[in-house]
C-alpha cells in the first residue's frame, strides 16, 4: 500500500469516477469498424451556423483570459428568463453547477436526497463534500417525489431532481413540482435539473401539459437552483457551457467556489450566439420528437417495452446484462449506453439521431437481439 492512502480523506478514495459515453477512436479501435455514437445524448447537427462563426472569430482573441464572469452571457441569459444577472451563474456544463451546489451546501455529517436511477453526478458531487447521498425507490421509472419528501431529515440540504429524469426520460410536471415544494422545509435547496428543458418544453406542448414553472420560483426568492445548459439542444458538448438560476445570494456562495476562468472565450461566445440560432433548435427538436417516437415504436414492435421519453433518448430494459447488449451492438458499429453502472443491470439508453443513424441502430439492435 503506497503512503498516499494516509493522505487522501476516506470518502475521496471512496469516490467513483464517472465513466462518460465512448468515444469514437476508442469504440472504433477496439471494435474494428466505423461506428455512430448515440451514447450521450449530444445534438446529432452540431452546433449552429452562427454559433460556429462566432467560435471561429473568438479564436483571433486566444491570447486574452475569457471574462471571468461571462457577463455578456450572464446579461442575455437574464434577459432571456425575466431575471437580474446576479441570479444567474454561468459554468462550465450543468455539471458544473452541480459540484459548485454541493461545495457551497453539503460537508460530512449532512445529506442530499435524490432517486435510484438518476444522473449519476449527483451521487459523485456529494460523496466528494463528505456527505451522505439518500437515494429513493423508482416509481413508474420516475422520480417518486413522495417518496422524497420522506426521506428528508434535519440534515438534509440539497434535493436533486432531473426533469425530465436521465437515464429514464420520465417527467413530473408543474403542479406535482408546486405541491412538492409547498411540502419542503426551509433548511433545503432543490436544485432542479432541467438539461433537457428545449425537448421536454416542445413535447409539453405538443402533448398539452404544463411542464415547468422552475422561473417563477427563482423571481419569488424561493429555495431552488434550476440548471440549464447549452450541451444538448444547442449542440454546444464539447465546449462545456451551462448555467444555473437561483436566489441571488446564494449563487453569489456558489460563485466564490467557481474556478477561474474555467468557461473559455470561445464556449461564451458561442452560447452568446446558440441563444439566438432559432432555426437551428426549432430543427433540433422537430428532428428529436420524430426520432425518439419512432424509436419507441420499433422497440415496442419487437416485444420491448420502452418507457415513453420527454428527452432526447429512448430508455428501455431488454432482459439482460446491458453491459453484454452494448459490446455487441459496438461490434456493429453503433455505440450505446449500459445502464448497470446507475443502477439498471438490464437496461439502456440510447440517444436520438438522425433519421439515418437511428436506422442504422435498430438494424443493429434486430440483428444482435433477435426477438
Amino acid at each position: 500500500m503506497s503512503h498516499f492512502d494516509q493522505l487522501v480523506p476516506p470518502h475521496v478514495r471512496a469516490l467513483g469516477a464517472y465513466t462518460p459515453g465512448k468515444s469514437l477512436r476508442q469504440a472504433e479501435a477496439e471494435s474494428g469498424v466505423p461506428c455512430i455514437k448515440l451514447a450521450s445524448n449530444e445534438n446529432p447537427f452540431g452546433p449552429s451556423p452562427l454559433a460556429l462563426e462566432a467560435m471561429r472569430a473568438a479564436l483571433a482573441k486566444g491570447n486574452f483570459y475569457p471574462d471571468d464572469n461571462a457577463g455578456a452571457l450572464r446579461e442575455a441569459l437574464a434577459a432571456k428568463h425575466g431575471l437580474q444577472p446576479d441570479q444567474v451563474l454561468v459554468t462550465p456544463g450543468s455539471t458544473g453547477l452541480l459540484n459548485l451546489s454541493a461545495r457551497t451546501m453539503l460537508m460530512p455529517g449532512l445529506n442530499a436526497v435524490t432517486s435510484r436511477v438518476s444522473f449519476i453526478q449527483y451521487q459523485i458531487v456529494t460523496r466528494a463534500t463528505g456527505a451522505t447521498l439518500i437515494e429513493t425507490p423508482l416509481r413508474d421509472d420516475g422520480f417518486d417525489l413522495d417518496a422524497i419528501l420522506q426521506a428528508i431529515n434535519a440534515e438534509t440540504r440539497i434535493v436533486f431532481l432531473a426533469n425530465p429524469n436521465n437515464p429514464t426520460g420520465t417527467l413530473f410536471d408543474a403542479a406535482a413540482l408546486d405541491r412538492f415544494l409547498d411540502r419542503v422545509p426551509g433548511h433545503v435547496v432543490v436544485v432542479i435539473d432541467e438539461a433537457y428543458y428545449e425537448f421536454a418544453q416542445h413535447f409539453a406542448e405538443q402533448r398539452g401539459i404544463a411542464y415547468s414553472r422552475s422561473l417563477d420560483y427563482v423571481r419569488q426568492g424561493r429555495n431552488v437552483i434550476v440548471l440549464r445548459t447549452f450541451s444538448k439542444a444547442h449542440g454546444l458538448a464539447g465546449l462545456r457551457v451551462g448555467y444555473g438560476m437561483g436566489p441571488a445570494e446564494l449563487i453569489a456562495y456558489c460563485a466564490g467556489l467557481h474556478v477561474t476562468f474555467s468557461v473559455s472565450s470561445v464556449a461564451q461566445a458561442a452560447a452568446l450566439a446558440a441563444l439566438r440560432d432559432e432555426e437551428h433548435i426549432g430543427k433540433t427538436l422537430r428532428n428529436n420528437a420524430e426520432g425518439v417516437a419512432w424509436l419507441g415504436e420499433q422497440f415496442a414492435a419487437m416485444g420491448f417495452r420502452p418507457v415513453p421519453s420527454w428527452a432526447n433518448f429512448v430508455y428501455c430494459d431488454v432482459g439482460e446484462d446491458s453491459v453484454e447488449v452494448v459490446k455487441r451492438l459496438q461490434d456493429e458499429g453503433v455505440i450505446i449506453r449500459p445502464l448497470k453502472p446507475w443502477g439498471a443491470a438490464t437496461a439502456i439508453r440510447v440517444s436520438g439521431g438522425t433519421p439515418d443513424e437511428n436506422r442504422r441502430f435498430i438494424a443493429a439492435f434486430r440483428k444482435v437481439m433477435p426477438r
